[in-house]
């Protein structure tokens, strides 16, 4: 299975993975509008991977399966102000 990787320049290490090079019809509209004008990465083989840097790589053959694309989005970014306070807090008890 081979797929086509697109990253977004409107939205930082955020990626669009789609089954055909070029072929967007798969990908609702308004995901195109908020990812921006895709500027193309590379093309991939899924079937010689065991798995993908950032993405699970069985969710990705699943969605290219299912609805033919699949959005890699970075992880959430931790609140280090209340990781702290609890840290703290954890601290003070002991």
């Amino acid at each position: 299975m081979l797929c086509a990787i697109y990253k977004s320049p409107k939205k930082d290490n955020t990626y669009l993975y789609i089954n055909k090079k070029d072929d967007f019809s798969s990908v609702p509209e308004t995901l195109m509008k908020t990812f921006g004008t895709p500027q193309f990465v590379m093309v991939i083989k899924l079937d010689a991977r065991h798995k993908l840097a950032q993405a699970d790589i069985d969710k990705v053959k699943a969605d290219l399966k299912g609805c033919g694309y699949y959005l890699q989005v970075p992880p959430p970014v931790p609140n280090l102000l209340e990781q702290y306070k609890a840290d703290k807090a954890a601290s003070s008890k002991g």
